[in-house]
């Protein structure tokens, strides 16, 4: 048994680093060296548990911020391929074919003729009466160029009436600090 505890002791104190002990530190010598170095049987196991608390909670730590981070990448890998989706969208209803200019902010119908040709109309499905091509969707043209599907125009004018009243608070911010900042 105590050979087992020696064994014991002896791997804490490598595991351990203790501070190398100097009977004469800095220079002066202490009154009593001994009762200065002595220590209970259980400080070095004591000292061995705090150590490896320290390292549970390192890694925790780590593992936590690593965490936050795959959920971040995951975060962007989704909205890339958000933007890649409405990428192609973007491109392929630029390039069906179309008989008229198009006007930012109007909407227009993507029909297919059976041939397979896409094109653009003017007349929704309830204008067009008994249309012989199939409609594939209606979308408004925005002024950068991008399309919205009819479904997700009002959720598109909320979030362009937000960005507008951002865009006109931080106006009204710049206004300010100049009028702060100007000479009197």
């Amino acid at each position: 048994m105590k050979r087992a505890l020696g064994f014991e002791v002896e791997n804490l104190t490598k595991k351990v680093s203790l501070v190398n002990r100097s009977d004469e530190p800095c220079g002066i010598q202490l009154v009593n060296s001994a009762a200065v170095g002595k220590r209970a049987p259980n400080d070095l196991v004591e000292l061995a548990i705090e150590i490896q608390k320290a390292d549970n909670f390192i890694h925790a730590n780590a593992c936590n911020k690593l965490q936050i981070i795959a959920d971040q990448i995951r975060f962007l890998q989704q909205q890339a391929e958000n933007v890649l989706r409405e990428t192609k969208l973007n491109l392929d209803l630029h390039h069906a074919a179309c008989n008229f200019v198009k006007v930012p902010g109007n909407v227009y119908h993507l029909y297919k003729r059976p041939s397979g040709q896409e094109y653009f109309s003017m007349l929704s499905p309830q204008e067009w009466t008994n249309s012989p091509h199939s409609h594939l969707g209606s979308f408004r043209l925005e002024h950068d160029q991008s399309w919205t599907p009819i479904e997700a125009i009002n959720q598109k004018d909320v979030e362009l009436t937000l960005i507008n009243k951002i865009l006109a608070q931080g106006e009204h911010s710049i206004n300010m600090l100049s009028l702060q900042s100007s000479p009197h």
